[in-house]
């Protein structure tokens, strides 16, 4: 019994002493927003016909859905072009910001809002990459995905350091000015009935913008350490729990999609990876296409592959060398997809979701190579600017001698 409990109260302890996977929400963070960057910045020449006024989901047909399922869309506010826009440039903005790991709280908040508002304002547009997206954005906010790789752990470095050298550090106004703009915008959409419909959305934007505040005050006003600790322990519970939930939600996606390719009669005898690779739709390259498909063999081999990764990679969770290696062999099925099929975005979101199970010593090496390779390209260019002075004329000390070497 004793046993048991020591095994409770030390799960209990890891679970909420730190926030784990440090390293892990930070990939998912730069993953997630660099696939939604480069897709916003691969389709701005398309976006009006995606998601704004010149769609064939004109705007009408998008105020009928959206009352009926009630998801929540900042583009349903106005059909103007210049709110469209402005829409759009926010998505982008705050992808850049929180790839950039940028006051991560707030900007995964925007991040949240620029996704769904224009996904949920275009919802036959997406394919199962914008799905995938769709969840991790509200996920993502409840996680604390800038400990590493970020501004944010930049300047909490900093001022770490300043602290040990003595030196006080400047009171944030930053934070408190997006605080304070986000309140304001809460309170005027609410005001005037914008946030109707499903509650999920309004309570998670209200429910970070009072954690904040409270933090903050704790922070400021608390006369003990205790309060402090205590929102410490619930951010990593909060975190925590998030991170779990996207780790099942990954798992759900593959299981479910490998029992449902186990029940496709073309997926028992082998042939189902043919067919689209004659679709000219996913045929980008139709003799790189013709290559694969030209062999029974492989063709077999990889259906088969395929449905047996899926199946079984959330049984091998447990087994460190066998999951490494299926999340090692689903990584690269995703990157043969976006070369061989077309499908880069779609591929880019499974492989974000598929780096929650990346090893902590894999990304910790990847970050050392990715400094080593900043480090070395800083020197490079700081070389290149380097300009070597010449030696002026050399001053004789002893005036009776300066003609000497001249008339030599």
């Amino acid at each position: 019994m004793n046993r048991y409990a020591l095994a409770i109260s030390a799960a209990i302890a890891r679970v909420t002493e730190a926030a784990l996977g440090p390293y892990q929400t930070a990939v998912i963070r730069i993953g997630f927003t660099a696939t939604w960057l480069l897709f916003l910045l691969r389709e701005f020449p398309h976006r009006q016909e995606l998601y704004g006024p010149d769609g064939p989901w004109d705007f009408d047909l998008a105020q009928q859905l959206i009352g009926t399922n009630g998801s929540f869309t900042a583009l349903i506010w106005s059909s103007g072009q210049f709110w469209f826009e402005s829409v759009y440039a926010l998505a982008v903005l705050t992808s850049v910001l929180l790839l950039l790991g940028w006051r991560t709280r707030t900007m995964s908040l925007l991040f949240m809002v620029g996704v769904l508002s224009l996904q949920n304002r275009s919802i036959f547009m997406g394919d199962g990459g914008d799905n995938v997206l769709h969840l991790m954005c509200v996920y993502l906010v409840f996680t604390r995905c800038g400990q590493v790789w970020s501004l944010d752990e930049r300047r909490a470095r900093l001022a770490r350091e300043a602290r040990a050298r003595g030196e006080r550090n400047r009171p944030d106004r930053v934070g408190p000015l997006l605080w304070s703009a986000l309140g304001v915008a809460l309170v005027a959409v609410t005001a005037t009935g914008r946030l109707d419909g499903d509650l999920t959305v309004p309570l998670i934007l209200w429910g970070v913008w009072l954690a904040q505040a409270v933090r903050w005050l704790v922070g400021r006003r608390a006369s003990t350490a205790e309060p402090r600790i205590l929102l410490d322990v619930i951010g990593n519970i909060v975190h925590n729990g998030a991170l779990l939930v996207i780790m099942a939600e990954a798992c759900l996606i593959y299981a479910t999609a490998g029992w449902y390719k186990i029940q496709g009669s073309r997926w028992q005898d082998g042939t189902a990876v043919h067919y689209p690779l004659h679709l000219d739709y996913f045929s980008p390259w139709p003799a790189l296409a013709e290559l694969l498909s030209s062999s029974g063999l492989m063709v077999m081999l990889i259906t088969y592959g395929t449905v047996i990764v899926q199946v079984a990679f959330p049984f091998t969770l447990f087994n460190r060398r066998v999951k490494n290696v299926l999340l090692a062999a689903m990584i690269t099925e995703h990157a043969v997809i976006a070369v061989v099929l077309g499908l880069p975005f779609f591929s880019l979101a499974m492989i974000a979701a598929d780096a929650v199970f990346l090893p902590t010593t894999f990304l910790r090496r990847l970050g050392d190579w990715a400094a080593r390779a900043r480090g070395g390209l800083s020197r490079l260019l700081r070389r290149g600017d380097d300009r070597t002075e010449l030696p002026g004329p050399r001053t004789p000390e002893n005036p009776e001698h300066a003609h000497v070497g001249f008339t030599a």
